[in-house]
């Protein structure tokens, strides 16, 4: 929006005949109303409510104030926003400070702001509970965010103006408590810039990396001394509570008296009513501490002397019960010792028995070569006697030859042995027919198993238009449950195969029959052959 600032000499037309009045154009006009607002009402204060605040993107902002009877326009140039101690919001009550104009292209009279500061202390009290309302939706003050604060912090970094007394009260009672290494990082606390700089220092301290040429602190602490609420404004800004909820290292907020209440320590870790508080949340008491431990080691060692008087009590009331364990050795002692004489003395003599038992069947025992001298002269007896009576049946058996051939001529036995050979003859035929009616019936046999088989074969059942369903692994569907749909099937038919795929649901339909499996004949059991007795040996 650009205002015509051009001041020149409003030049009257010249009055129409018959009329007194001077005739203008609108531009004349609207020049010459911007010129009177602007003398009559130079410089003005205006209290109002913001209604429709919006930032252009030039940075310029636009918004109106209203009241109960009457909306004024306003312009906030991009220039001023910046230094407003008061950012506009909706439904904010303000006093502002500034210059009436007009607008000719839109034909409207505006305020253009110069400063605003809020209407009384409830308005304030309204936008920072509006601004806590916000921050509290977006969980900023949630429980579950706080971290837990450290018991003894090795560096406590301190977030407060350098020349106050609050630094001072700081450092006084952590000397008393337990003296802690303290970074001071100087902000100022009250004016426009105290909001940054607070901003700025907890995100400064939350960059330094452990183990560097800095020191990074175990423990914050924001504070100020008490003040007006206005003076306590800095604290409760956006920036400010956004940086104290996104703090990676433990907050403790310490910003005016027990009474004051500020949007940070709703975002902090944990609040302090005065700084001295903080400093006393931050550090135990060491004398106590040291108390604490002599008073745990005094217990701790009256309780293990009362526990070892105990066990001593009894184990001296145990032992009253028991012998003594001297005595209870001694004889065991001599026991043994009896008991190791007996065991020397029984060894000896067993082995003493066992020599002399051995002496005793030794004594019973003839030697070895005494029994081979005796078995070698029964077996040359022995060979005597059979030499004897073979050379006697040999002569006997010549004597009785001669006298048979003698009478006999040795006729009849060569028909005998002629028999014999014609028997011999026959014999082999008669095996030979005999193997191959034994194979003609079990070839038999064979033919009606074979034909029993394919009777109970299901190939004769296909031949009869009858078809098998196999599944893709080659086994057969036996029931309809099986065929689900979308599953591969092969048709099996008398005269071959066909693929095929079940389509829809099963139906419950009684299965067909499989063909019957043909009972496996039951092996024979093999006949022993006929073995001929074989002629034994004379000798």
């Amino acid at each position: 929006m650009t205002q015509d600032l051009d001041h020149s000499p409003l030049i009257a037309a010249e009055p129409r005949p018959g009329s007194n009045l001077p005739e203008y154009s609108v531009g004349d006009l609207a020049r010459r109303l911007k010129r009177t607002i602007e003398e009559e009402f130079g410089f003005v204060r205006v209290r109002g409510e913001i209604s429709q605040p919006k930032r252009h993107s030039s940075g310029h902002c636009y918004l109106r104030l209203k009241d109960d009877t009457a909306v004024i326009e306003a312009v906030c140039w991009r220039g001023t926003v910046s230094k407003l101690a008061v950012q506009p919001e909706e439904g904010l009550e303000v006093i502002v400070t500034g210059r009436m104009t007009t607008y000719p292209g839109r034909s409207q009279y505006q305020l253009v702001i110069e400063s605003m500061e809020l209407a009384g202390e409830g308005a304030l009290l309204k936008m920072l509970e509006e601004r806590k309302r916000r921050l509290a939706a977006e969980g900023l003050f949630e429980p579950s965010r706080k971290k837990r604060i450290p018991f003894l912090p090795e560096v406590i970094g301190v977030i407060t103006s350098p020349t106050g007394a609050v630094i001072r009260d700081i450092l006084h009672r952590l000397n008393d408590r337990f003296p802690r290494r303290v970074l001071l990082w100087p902000v100022a606390v009250q004016g426009e810039r105290a909001a940054a700089e607070v901003t700025a220092a907890i995100e400064g301290f939350n960059r330094i990396q452990p183990g560097g040429p800095m020191p990074r602190p175990d423990l914050l602490i924001v504070a100020r001394g008490g003040g007006s609420l206005e003076d306590l404004m800095a604290f409760n800004e956006e920036n400010v509570v956004r940086a104290a909820a996104a703090s990676r290292i433990p907050l403790i907020s310490a910003v005016g008296h027990e009474t004051d209440t500020t949007l940070i320590d709703f975002a902090s870790d944990l609040r302090a009513p005065t700084p001295t508080a903080a400093a006393e949340m931050a550090v135990p008491v060491r004398a106590e501490l040291m108390a604490g431990v002599l008073d745990c080691q005094r217990r701790l060692v009256g309780c293990a002397n009362r526990i070892l008087t105990e066990r001593r009590t009894r184990v001296e009331g145990l032992a009253r019960g028991l012998g003594d364990p001297r005595a209870l050795l001694e004889g065991h002692a001599q026991r043994l010792d009896d008991r190791a004489e007996r065991l020397v003395l029984a060894a000896g003599a067993l082995i003493e028995r066992r020599r002399t038992k051995v002496g005793e069947l030794g004594a019973t025992l003839r030697h070895p070569r005494e029994k081979l001298m005796q078995a070698g002269q029964r077996l040359a007896s022995e060979g005597r006697a059979l030499d004897g009576a073979l050379r006697h049946a040999v002569m006997a058996a010549r004597g009785q030859y001669e006298r048979v051939a003698g009478r006999l001529s040795l006729g009849p036995v060569r028909i005998k042995f002629s028999e014999g050979g014609r028997r011999l003859e026959d014999l082999k035929p008669r095996l030979e027919r005999s193997y191959g009616k034994t194979v003609e019936d079990r070839a038999a046999k064979l033919a009606s198993v074979g034909q029993l088989l394919e009777s109970y074969s299901y190939k004769g059942v296909l031949a009869r238009g009858f078809a098998l369903v196999e599944a893709g692994d080659g086994k057969p569907l036996t029931s309809a449950a099986q065929a689900t749909p979308g599953l591969p099937v092969t048709l099996v038919f008398a005269d071959g195969k066909a693929a095929a795929t079940v389509d829809g649901a099963p139906k419950t339909e009684p299965a067909a029959v499989a063909a019957p499996q043909p009972e496996k004949p039951k092996p024979e059991k093999p006949k022993k052959l006929y073995r001929a007795p074989t002629q034994g040996s004379l000798f």
